[in-house]
């Protein structure tokens, strides 16, 4: 009897599981599905819930000013520009750090404001992600690693900012930028032509 009683409970205990796990999966970003919403607080102190803004475009920018291949595009003022100009537009730009405390690229409240100020950057905000949730709910695995949201709430581009691989200032003037091309043809009302495209970067320090 107890052995009977104790296989019902692994079997029960097995489908729980198997439940919370499809769960999770389903919480995951995918191309043409909705992104997984998420509330973040930024580094003024302001919470920010993904769902609230679904009468916009969002980009997410994951983050990590230590990276190399972040420093080319920001110190090109590449991303800078991205940001201002979407913006200007009626685009929410956010940059989001995962690292967690003690990895590289992770950053106190006041040290984000000071770093985005001295790199005169211009996101709407930039989301704290310590426990590395959000991150992995949208698999980034790379900064930068990006993201475009249609104002449905539908993830529609996932990937890298453009088609030059490399960490050389140079690259930037003539690289394809998948970001601003898919903004671009978004907000002249068509349809994002490269919807994905291989992230690379410095790993995210989870």
């Amino acid at each position: 009897m107890k052995t009977r009683l104790l296989s019902i409970m692994i079997l029960l205990f097995g489908f729980l599981l198997t439940g919370l796990v499809q769960a999770e999966d389903r919480k995951r970003a995918e191309i043409g599905k909705k992104a997984p919403d998420f509330t973040l607080t930024d580094a003024s102190g302001n919470k920010h819930t993904l769902s609230d803004y679904e009468d916009k475009y969002v980009v997410l920018e994951w983050l990590n000013h230590d990276c190399p291949f972040v420093v080319k595009h920001y110190a090109t003022g590449n991303m800078q520009m991205l940001q201002e100009k979407y913006r200007d537009k009626g685009v929410v730009w956010f940059s989001v750090i995962s690292s967690a405390p003690g990895k590289q690229g992770y950053l106190e409240p006041d040290q984000a404001r000071k770093v985005t100020r001295d790199k005169k950057a211009k996101p709407s905000a930039v989301l704290l992600d310590p426990d590395g949730k959000v991150g992995r709910a949208y698999d980034a695995r790379v900064t930068p690693h990006m993201y475009i949201i249609d104002p449905q709430g539908t993830l529609v581009y996932m990937g890298a900012i453009d088609d030059r691989p490399s960490t050389n200032h140079d690259d930037v003037k003539d690289a394809r930028n998948f970001v601003r091309e898919g903004l671009n043809l978004l907000l002249d009302g068509r349809d994002v032509e490269v919807t994905s495209h291989q992230p690379y970067g410095c790993t995210v320090k989870y």
